[in-house]
Formats: structure tokens, sequence, C-alpha cells
């Protein structure tokens, strides 16, 4: 029922990362974070009635440890409402869902240049020193 509040902070998400997806990527996101079956997971912050942000997390196993692990793949906060801690707040609940699934850590990756982002997560985790390398299939 709230695919109408999460839509356009979905789409005002891809938009931030300058990206377009296929609105067939779009409906299988949405499904898989409704499918119990699926090990991806969405939570949201409300306002006054209205969803203001969005987390996206997605668990699984690791070959470093018997635990599995939680992947913050996507925040977002609306823009009229940032500065009000929605962002830690999310945070924070994706840590307790992770704790509570057994997990041994959460992580996540932004862009060098999200600076307002990354003063937020410099004071919720731990910056690491890895670097991603990627190539599209």
């Amino acid at each position: 029922d709230d695919y109408e509040f999460w839509l356009p902070l979905w789409q005002n998400y891809l938009k931030f990362y300058d990206t377009q997806l296929p609105s067939s990527t779009t409906q299988n996101t949405w499904h898989s974070l409704l499918d119990s079956n699926v090990p991806i997971y969405g939570f949201g912050a409300w306002q006054d009635d209205k969803l203001v942000g969005i987390t996206h997390v997605v668990l699984h196993p690791t070959t470093w440890s018997s635990m599995a692990c939680c992947y913050l793949q996507d925040l977002y906060v609306d823009e009229s409402v940032r500065g009000q801690s929605i962002g830690r707040i999310l945070i924070e609940g994706v840590y307790n869902f992770a704790d509570e699934k057994g997990c041994n850590h959460v992580y996540w990756k932004t862009q060098e240049s999200n600076t307002d982002a990354r003063r937020l997560y410099d004071n919720v985790a731990s910056l690491t020193d890895m670097v991603q390398y990627r190539k599209n299939l």
C-alpha cells in the first residue's frame, strides 16, 4: 500500500545519483522488498503521515565469518527534512535490524563527493581503506 509514497523518494534517490533505471527494475525492487523469500528489506521514516526517508538493505553470507552481513544499499532522505537526524535514525534502525538478524556488520558505500552524507557517516561508522573495483556485465 505504500508504493505511492515510496516511488517518489526512490525516483529522487536515482536522480540524485544521476541514474535512470527501467521501470521493470523499479517494479522488481518493490516486489523484492515485499517478498519474504528475498533477503532484501526496506525501512521508512514517516513524519506527519508522509514518508520522508527510505533505506534498503541486503543480507548476505560472507566468507570471512559464519554470520551474515548487512549491505545498506540505498539511503535517501527528502530534501525538505534533511538536517533533522532522519538519516541517522534510519541507519540506527538498520543497525538494530541487522543485530536482530544475527549479522556481524553493516556496510555501505557512497560517492566520495557526497560530503553532506559523509559528515553523517563519519559519525555513525568507521571509514575503511577499501577501494571498490567494478566490471559491469
